[in-house]
């Protein structure tokens, strides 16, 4: 992966190419950015630029034996960690890397749940184990086999346990020419210990004008089209690519269809989507679709402010917000995107939908047919 490749973050480019011209590579370093950034791309470009026979000024050469096994992620001195659904308690990392080359080689913008659909996990809960802890201690004791740098890259270290505490003195003092770079979502779920060590690379998430760039040229999306969806995906390329191959039709339908119940206090039929209709979309599409309608819900407000040269709708889709916009408050749309995000999230991590879309669905209708705002301890997100 060169640096070339790599849509955007060009300040963060500059900065990690200094550090290795200037001989200032810090041992470990926590690539912080959101899901569908490319933080991930970025910390395999870097560590492939530091590990290059033949740089240039602003990127490692694509084409020397160190470059052409960094590309296809099988350099020996190279080394990945990432969460995964072990099936018995020794499983390691390096058990699932051919599914793990393909999965980045495809889409290195991918996330969670894009690794997720690499495997049968059902309803098992991703992590990083002890006996991972164990195997990244054990390789990173031995010597380089030919780079001048062994580089271990960790993604997603938010599913570390208390386990990552095993990690601490080796990312503190670790064996000479030896780089840790931590790629990671959210800070907050980091052990705090672990972040302490660690120098903070902050990675933002694309402009919505990257995404459209990316859209239009790599994708050959129709340029109303990529403009709607870079909207829509707000900064992250991996949602944009899942909007991409969704059918947005049948979500305005089903949103209109939704929020008529909701708006209009129609139980029955409210439960009814809720507890049947909504399962039925299956995890992704239940996503796909919350993150349409938080997309939608965006675009009303900027209607509502008198933003409209930030508006990308057409159709049916803009006469929808026009009308929206005038029957309800900033402060009332505000609080249903936060809803929505909420119930995303839950989704994510794959929480019952019956009770997630009966729940967001009840807490809407007290939002927009009786403009009640309900506390935050009686949410069931707590």
């Amino acid at each position: 992966m060169r640096f070339e490749k790599i849509i955007g973050h060009d300040s963060v480019k500059q900065h990690l190419v200094r550090t290795v011209q200037d001989n200032r590579v810090s041992h470990a370093q926590l690539f912080l950015g959101p899901e569908g950034s490319g933080s991930l791309a970025l910390a395999i470009a870097y560590a492939q630029y530091i590990n290059c026979e033949d740089k240039r000024e602003a990127d490692s050469c694509g084409v020397c034996a160190s470059c052409r096994k960094y590309e296809k992620l099988i350099h020996p001195d190279l080394h990945f960690s990432y969460p995964f659904f072990a099936k018995s308690s020794g499983e390691v990392a390096i058990n699932y890397i051919e599914a793990w080359r393909q999965a980045f080689t495809e889409n290195p913008y991918l996330g969670m749940n894009t690794w997720r659909q690499q495997f049968d996990a059902q309803n098992k809960q991703a992590n990083i184990n002890i006996a991972e802890v164990h195997d990244i201690i054990k390789k990173l004791s031995f010597k380089t086999f030919e780079a001048e740098y062994k580089v271990l890259i960790m993604w997603l270290p938010e599913y570390l346990d208390t386990q990552g505490n095993a990690l601490l003195k080796l990312i503190e003092e670790p064996p000479e020419k030896t780089l840790f770079l931590l790629v990671a979502e959210n800070q907050d779920r980091i052990l705090n210990t672990i972040i302490s060590r660690t120098q903070l690379v902050k990675i933002h998430k694309l402009s919505h004008t990257d995404v459209d760039r990316y859209l239009t040229k790599e994708k050959g999306v129709d340029p109303l089209k990529a403009g709607e969806i870079s909207f829509l995906a707000d900064g992250n390329l991996q949602s944009a690519l899942e909007l991409l191959h969704s059918d947005s039709n049948a979500y305005f339908d089903l949103m209109i269809q939704w929020l008529r119940l909701v708006v209009t206090d129609t139980g029955l039929k409210l439960i009814q989507l809720s507890e049947i209709d909504f399962p039925k979309l299956g995890r992704e599409n239940q996503k796909n679709f919350l993150m349409y309608t938080v997309g939608m819900m965006r675009q009303i407000v900027l209607k509502s402010q008198g933003l409209e040269s930030l508006i990308f709708l057409q159709d049916k889709e803009l006469d929808f917000i026009t009308k929206f916009s005038e029957i309800f408050t900033l402060e009332q749309l505000s609080a249903g995107v936060d809803l929505l995000e909420k119930t995303h999230y839950a989704v994510e991590r794959n929480a019952n939908a019956k009770i997630l879309f009966l729940d967001l669905s009840l807490q809407l209708v007290l939002l927009f047919k009786y403009k009640t705002f309900r506390q935050e301890a009686d949410s069931i997100y707590i």
